[in-house]
């Protein structure tokens, strides 16, 4: 089987990448020109916004990992073009030159609303109100409506293999409530995860994937000796960014790395 892999050197790629090199995936990934080549895979040289440069890279692939996004940024314009337009560039490409191809996309547990009265489910009504998140949803449907074997695998907080991820949280988060709980998986279960899904397990399927420890923010900024300020208000919205995994167990996903502690504690931060 050979993958195509697109966001090969974003945060989620470049950890994902050699995982499934190793586990004997012949691997391919769209780098734009200039772009250092990661050692031992197949590059194909072409940008998701220039329809000109997908064909030679769809052809002749059996699976599409799909990661590239824009998220952390004010352009709200380049998240909507890179994201939507994007995804629909590569899936006219795959249709036309790989039409059985299995695509998997990757996008954001984000996108459920802030006050969904349960930890989020896959068949939820969604509208995200920001910028990022909505646009995951409008290239969901574009993947979902384009007649393609598809799969979207919905990922809350990533963290872990020294991303940095972990650590940047303050900055983002310490005006929130401490209890806030906080769904999260460790890039080691991306893993696991793209594996089954690139043995069909999720085949036209939306499902989340996280570990089994949602965990609050006060916790999380412990984890790296960052304080907050206690509370014990009403928390608003309990059930934002926690989500239900229990349709991946039923697949047969098991987190390896089953809560944050156990990262720490194995060294895997």
């Amino acid at each position: 089987m050979t993958v195509l892999i697109t966001g090969a050197t974003g945060l989620v790629g470049e950890r994902l990448l050699p995982r499934l090199v190793e586990a004997g995936f012949a691997c391919r990934v769209l780098l734009r020109a200039g772009k250092t080549s990661p050692e031992g895979v197949e590059v194909a040289t072409g940008d998701m916004l220039d329809p000109a440069t997908l064909p030679n890279a769809v052809r002749g692939v059996s699976a599409i990992v799909h990661l590239a996004a824009v998220f952390r940024t004010q352009d709200t314009d380049l998240i909507w073009k890179s994201n939507v337009e994007g995804t629909r560039n590569l899936i006219v490409a795959a249709k036309a030159h790989a039409p059985d191809v299995r695509f998997i996309m990757s996008s954001t547990s984000n996108v459920y609303n802030n006050d969904n009265p349960h930890p989020g489910r896959e068949d939820d009504p969604v509208d995200p109100q920001q910028a990022y998140p909505a646009s995951k949803v409008a290239a969901e449907k574009e993947l979902r409506d384009s007649g393609l074997n598809w799969s979207i695998v919905r990922f809350p907080f990533v963290y872990g293999d020294g991303d940095g991820h972990l650590e940047s949280l303050p900055k983002y988060v310490i005006t929130w409530h401490p209890a806030q709980r906080m769904s999260t998986i460790h890039h080691r279960d991306i893993a696991t995860a793209i594996k089954l899904a690139l043995d069909g397990t999720f085949d036209r399927r939306v499902v989340n994937v996280a570990d089994e420890a949602p965990t609050s923010i006060y916790e999380l900024l412990s984890v790296f000796g960052a304080g907050m300020e206690s509370s014990a208000e009403p928390l608003s919205n309990p059930w934002y960014l926690h989500v239900d995994s229990s349709l991946a167990r039923s697949l047969g996903f098991r987190a390896s790395v089953r809560t944050v502690y156990q990262a720490q504690q194995e060294g895997l931060l």
